[in-house]
C-alpha cells in the first residue's frame, strides 16, 4: 500500500503523521496555509473553502469548492487541492505574486474588510469562475454597481451579466461588508485567459481515486477500491462508520468530538457513481454529489430541479450525496420528501446480494431504517414517466442554506381538470419522512378546483405528528402544510391561465 499523499498547490505532501480524523482544514493550517480559516466547523460559513480537482461534467476536470472543515484529509489521498494561497501566480524571486482575477476584483471593489472570510469567498468564487458553461460568456458586461443586475430590481439579481451564479457563494458568510462589494466583484470577473494554468488543468483528467488504508494507533481510514471490497469490509467490521461527502460525519467529529475506530469512505466507488436514464426509470448512484446529479440531469426531473437550489449551499451540495442524506435517516433531510413524491426506491447492496425497497417502506423510526448491518445504499431509482405537476416547498427561517421547519413535495397527474394521481412527501412533521396518504386519497378522483384544494388542505394540515421545537411550533407546522397545498393550487391555476391566454 502506497503511503497516503495529497497534492496542495502543485506540491505533493504526505498525510502522515496526523490522526485519521484530522480535517483538511487542520492539515493545511498546520503546514502554514493559514488562508484557510475555521469559522463554524460545521460547513455553514465557508471560511474554510478550498478547491478540489474532480471529474468534470463538461470538461475532464472541474475545480470544485468544498468545506475543508468537514472533509478528513485522508479522504483526499491522491487528490489535488488548491487553497487561496495557490490561486495567485508566483513572480520572479524578490517580486510580488500576481493576484488571481477573482482576488483582484475582490481587492479593487472593496470586497474585503477584516479579511477573515475573504479567502473562502475567493475559493468559492474561483470555482464559479472556472465553471465551463459560465465561461461561454466571456465579458462581464456593464459595471456591476450600476448595471441591470445590481440588485436594484433588475430581472435576475442572482445572476450577473457575466453568467456568474451568486448561489455559488451561498455557503460563504461575511460579517463586515454587507455583501454588495463581494457581489460586484463576482459580477465583474471575465473568463479565464487561455494561458491560465488552472483553466488548462481542466483539460486533463482528474486524479483517479486510490485505495487508501491510513492507520494510526487504533483508528483507521479506509477507502476500498471496489464495491465488492467495501461490502466485504463492512461485513467484517461491524463498528465501521460509512462516509461519503462527510457533511454529516464531519459535524459529528468537530462539534460533538466523535471518533471512530474505522471509517470507510465510499464516495469514489465507481459502482455508486453511475447515472442512467432508461425508458421506465432513472437510476442515480448513491455516491454522486448533489451538484453532479443536478448538472447531469439538466432539469429533466423537475421536482429534483426544484429541490437542489434549496438543499443547503453550493459548498455542501458539492460534497453531499443522496445516499448519505437518506442513510442518516433524518426526518428533516430535504431529499426524502421529494423522492417520496416521486415514488422512488432505494437499491441496497450487501455481500450476499442486492434488494430494492420502496422509499415509503424504508424508514422505520427516528433515524432508523430497514437497512441491515453491512448494507449500503447503492442507488436511488425513480420510475418514469413523471407526474407533470410537481413542486417542492421548503419552509425555513432563511430563504436559502437553512434546515427545514417543514418540507413538502408534490407530484400530481391532472387530466381534463381532474386529479388522477397524487403523491405528496412530507418532512419535519413526524419522526420519519412520510407520505401524506390521507391527502392523496382526498385529491384523487376530484376536480382540481378551489373547493377540492381547500378540503384537501384541511386534511393535509392534520398529517403527521408535528412537535414544538426551536425551529417552529407544531401549530405553525400544521398551518404551513395547509398553506403549501393552497400555494400549489394558486401556482398551477395561474400557469394554466397563462397558457390559455398565450
Amino acid at each position: 500500500m502506497v503511503a497516503a499523499r495529497i497534492t496542495v498547490n502543485g506540491k505533493e505532501a504526505p498525510i502522515s503523521p496526523v490522526e485519521p480524523h484530522t480535517t483538511v482544514l487542520d492539515f493545511l493550517r498546520e503546514r502554514g496555509l493559514t488562508g484557510t480559516k475555521e469559522g463554524c466547523a460545521e460547513g455553514e460559513c465557508g471560511a474554510c473553502s478550498i478547491l478540489v480537482a474532480r471529474p468534470g461534467t463538461d470538461k475532464p476536470t472541474d475545480w470544485v469548492a468544498v468545506n475543508a472543515c468537514l472533509v478528513p484529509v485522508a479522504a483526499l489521498d491522491g487528490q489535488e487541492v488548491i487553497t487561496s494561497e495557490g490561486l495567485a501566480t508566483a513572480g520572479e524571486p524578490g517580486t510580488p505574486s500576481t493576484l488571481h482575477p477573482v482576488q483582484e476584483e475582490m481587492a479593487v471593489r472593496g470586497g474585503s474588510q477584516c479579511g477573515y472570510c475573504t479567502p473562502g469567498f475567493v475559493c468559492s468564487m474561483a470555482a464559479e469562475y472556472y465553471r465551463p458553461d459560465r465561461c461561454a460568456n466571456p465579458d462581464p458586461g456593464p459595471e456591476p454597481a450600476s448595471g441591470p443586475h445590481s440588485g436594484d430590481g433588475g430581472d435576475d439579481p442572482e445572476h450577473g451579466p457575466n453568467g456568474f451564479d451568486l448561489h455559488a457563494l451561498s455557503g460563504n458568510l461575511c460579517r463586515c461588508t454587507g455583501y454588495r462589494p463581494i457581489r460586484d466583484a463576482a459580477f465583474a470577473v471575465g473568463s479565464p485567459a487561455q494561458d491560465d494554468p488552472l483553466a488548462q488543468r481542466r483539460e486533463r483528467p482528474a486524479p483517479q481515486p486510490v485505495a487508501t488504508e491510513y492507520t494510526r494507533d487504533d483508528s483507521a481510514f479506509l477507502r476500498p477500491a471496489t464495491l465488492a471490497d467495501a461490502l466485504r469490509l463492512l461485513h467484517e467490521r461491524a463498528d465501521a462508520v460509512v462516509v461519503a461527502g462527510s457533511t454529516d460525519w464531519g459535524v459529528e467529529v468537530n462539534i460533538r468530538s466523535r471518533r471512530a475506530n474505522c471509517v470507510v469512505a465510499v464516495d469514489r466507488l465507481p459502482e455508486l457513481r453511475e447515472l442512467h436514464v432508461e425508458s421506465d426509470h432513472v437510476r442515480i448512484g448513491a455516491a454522486l454529489t448533489l451538484t453532479e446529479i443536478e448538472r447531469r440531469l439538466g432539469g429533466s426531473v423537475p421536482l429534483l430541479a426544484g429541490l437542489f437550489p434549496q438543499f443547503a449551499s453550493r459548498l455542501i451540495r458539492n460534497s453531499a450525496t443522496l445516499g448519505g442524506n437518506l442513510g442518516t435517516g433524518s426526518p428533516i433531510g430535504d431529499s426524502a420528501p421529494a423522492l417520496l413524491a416521486l415514488e422512488a426506491s432505494v437499491v441496497l447492496a450487501a455481500a450476499d446480494g442486492e434488494r430494492e425497497v420502496p422509499l415509503c417502506d424504508y424508514f422505520t423510526g427516528y433515524r432508523q431504517s430497514v437497512r441491515r448491518p453491512g448494507e449500503l445504499i447503492r442507488a436511488v431509482r425513480v420510475p418514469l414517466p413523471l407526474s407533470p405537476v410537481a413542486a417542492f416547498h421548503k419552509i425555513a427561517k432563511r430563504r436559502f442554506d437553512d434546515i427545514s421547519s417543514v418540507a413538502v413535495a408534490f407530484a400530481l397527474d391532472i387530466e381534463d381538470g381532474t386529479v388522477r394521481k397524487a403523491r405528496i412527501g412530507l418532512g419535519g412533521v413526524s419522526a420519519t419522512p412520510i407520505r401524506a396518504l390521507a391527502t392523496e386519497r382526498a385529491l384523487e378522483g376530484e376536480p382540481w378546483s378551489a373547493p377540492t384544494a381547500l378540503a384537501a388542505a384541511r386534511v393535509l394540515q392534520a398529517e403527521g405528528t408535528p412537535m414544538d421545537d426551536h425551529r417552529a411550533s407544531a401549530d405553525y407546522r400544521c398551518a404551513m402544510l395547509r398553506q403549501s397545498l393552497l400555494k400549489l393550487y394558486a401556482q398551477t391555476t395561474e400557469q394554466t391561465t397563462e397558457a390559455v391566454s398565450s
